[in-house]
């Protein structure tokens, strides 16, 4: 090997922080050629594992970001920060957008390069459930996820244009061709999930069990129950705007106490652990700080939800029943009313309010169908043993190899326990008479147990381990999933500061749920050893690439990937909006109409011909 140039290069690793190197490059005395023509030459292999190709960004740096990005979810500015404090190394808010994006490219790429190691813990497993989900934001950016149950991989993440059957089942394909068949598949009740999950099983000839998620059915059959009639109670509180109104009185109230509120709160407190007073408004400041409480009280009737959203939470009826039960605490405030008032014109301020809902017969005939059916899901709810609880609230089955495990006999019992109401209901469901509403709440119950009947059950699974047979339990419920779009959306809403993630979603690469799998230390370990070794591995992968192009016979003639086919599903893809917003768009479209102005006119100028109008001149 001789000389044949020496180059000065620019690099910033977190190891050794911003510096610059002369490398000295050695081609083959001799004029030896690649396969593909390209000189033989030898570079430093030091700088090759540092330092990305065409870049002056290391590996290292290009890691951190990453990992910070998306595990911890810090927004640029803090990136920039944490690399000049800890590293001195300035990067611009740009060229961290455009590393972590690239570092979302690398991890990609690793997880395709090691899914053969992948593949072959999940077969020692004695297989592997196959959770799938999607999420997006108001219909944009759907983003359909595969994840193996029993480690709780992410095995793929894919952008869909819709959640559509015909967009998910090749992403299906393209899990089992990597990883291999699964032993069960658990999905929601969609049209779309339930049509590829059955399909991939028929093409595949698979004899598995297709699981519906407990907890999407006990939804499903909720929003049935009690939409009609928690919107209903909605309509009404808007139609009478009790929210508003309390919200003004307690505002009212706050401006009125000043900057006596402090000591105002005191005396409240006070009076709150007053036993003997407990039926006495105070006087005085401390009775409008009463007065304010009651319709604070009134107004935090989320606090009586569980955060589960609808129809777990109805927080309608929750704000009907702290109405009723405030008015009727203040019918006995009022058996002795405050002396001064102030406090006596508030606190009937506050009743009026509150009477216009306990009087009103509409909310009292509403209210009733919609604890009657609360009821009727709460005895579902019971027997599926999806109720909250104190702590651990809806927790799932064990997923570790068990015989004759708790879990199995619980599992078991749930079973029974669903049956049993089910008879239950049928017996209960009156065949005749003005017995209506229960009858159809009982109908919609028993229609949903007798669709899904035979998908909610199957989660016993024999896998077969190193001296015998064992029994594995699949997840009932896809809160694996949930809780992982509910993480990366908190996270990017931390992120950016966004409330709506539509465009975010839009935007963000399907592969970020991949970089969840780095929180799993028997992941991490078949793709790169320790997280301190990642750099390493990504440095790996372009050194394989670079191998690959040498061995390649005619660079020139290699034929590039197709892309792949994608049908358009989404009435207005992200793709298309920029062509259908347009001024050439808008432009040839009023030209055909026989405008001659590039926007188009207002409805006004669209007035009736005049002749239609004989009075006019």
């Amino acid at each position: 090997m001789v000389v044949q140039k020496t180059v000065h290069r620019s690099g910033r690793t977190l190891e050794h922080g911003s510096f610059v190197v002369r490398e000295t490059v050695y081609v083959c005395k001799s004029g030896c050629r690649w396969p593909s023509g390209l000189r033989v030459i030898q570079r430093s292999s030091a700088l090759a594992e540092r330092i990305r190709p065409h870049s002056g960004v290391g590996y290292d740096v290009m890691t951190f970001i990453g990992i910070e990005r998306f595990i911890h979810f810090r927004q640029r500015d803090e990136i920039c920060a944490e690399l000049h404090e800890r590293h001195r190394l300035t990067i611009s808010s740009g060229e961290v957008s455009r590393l972590s994006k690239l570092f979302l490219f690398y991890l990609e790429r690793l997880h395709h390069a090691r899914s053969s190691l992948l593949r072959d813990a999940l077969e020692t497993d004695g297989g592997w459930p196959l959770h799938i989900d999607a999420t997006g934001e108001d219909g944009r950016g759907t983003l359909f996820v595969a994840l193996a149950g029993w480690r709780n991989w992410v095995l793929g993440s894919f952008k869909i244009p819709t959640e559509h059957a015909d967009a998910i089942l090749p992403h299906l394909r393209t899990i089992v061709a990597n990883f291999g068949a699964p032993c069960a598949i658990v999905r929601d009740l969609g049209r779309a999930m339930k049509r590829a999950a059955k399909d991939l099983v028929k093409e595949y000839r698979l004899d598995i069990p297709i699981l519906a998620c407990h907890l999407h059915f006990l939804a499903d059959v909720g929003k049935d129950l009690l939409s009609f009639s928690h919107k209903r109670l909605r309509n009404l509180f808007r139609q009478l705007k009790v929210r508003p109104r309390l919200r003004a009185l307690a505002r009212e109230l706050g401006r009125a106490l000043g900057g006596d509120i402090k000591q105002a709160r005191i005396k409240l407190a006070a009076w709150q652990q007053d036993e003997e007073q407990a039926m006495v408004i105070p006087e005085g400041q401390a009775g409008l700080a009463t007065v304010r409480a009651l319709a604070q009280w009134v107004l935090d009737y989320h606090a009586d939800g569980f955060d589960k959203g609808f129809p777990f939470d109805r927080p309608y009826l929750d704000l009907y029943r702290r109405c009723i039960r405030a008015g009727r605490a203040i019918r006995a405030f009022l058996l002795t009313p405050p002396q001064e008032k102030k406090v006596r014109k508030a606190l009937g301020k506050l009743r009026t309010i509150l009477e216009t809902v306990s009087e009103n017969l509409f909310f009292g005939k509403t209210v009733r169908i919609l604890e009657r059916r609360t009821g009727l899901f709460e005895e579902l709810r019971t027997a599926l043993r999806l109720t909250p609880k104190p702590s651990r609230r809806n927790e799932t089955l064990p997923i570790h190899p068990v015989q004759k495990s708790e879990a199995l006999v619980e599992l078991n019992d749930i079973r029974k326990s669903v049956d049993v109401l089910s008879a239950s209901l049928r017996s209960r469901r009156p065949q005749r008479g003005p017995a209506h509403d229960r009858r159809t709440a009982i109908d919609i119950i028993l229609h949903h147990l007798d669709v899904h009947g035979e998908n909610l059950w199957g989660h016993a699974i024999p896998v077969r381990g190193e001296k015998k047979e064992n029994i594995r339990l699949v997840e009932r419920t896809n809160n694996i999933l949930e809780g992982l779009f509910h993480l990366i959306k908190r996270g990017e809403r931390r992120r950016s500061g966004r409330k709506n993630l539509a465009n975010d979603l839009e935007t963000m690469p399907a592969s970020v749920v991949l970089a969840r799998n780095l929180e799993s230390p028997d992941y991490v370990t078949l793709l790169c050893g320790t997280l301190e070794g990642l750099p390493q591995a990504f440095a790996g992968l372009d050194a394989e690439e670079r191998q690959q192009k040498l061995q390649q016979t005619d660079l020139t003639l290699r034929k590039p990937a197709e892309a792949e086919i994608s049908t358009a599903s989404a009435s207005l893809p992200r793709e298309d909006r920029a062509i259908v917003r347009s001024e050439a768009m808008q432009r040839k479209i009023c030209l055909a109409a026989g405008f001659r102005k590039s926007k188009p006119p207002h409805f006004a100028s669209l007035s009736t011909p005049k002749n239609l109008h004989p009075t006019e001149n």
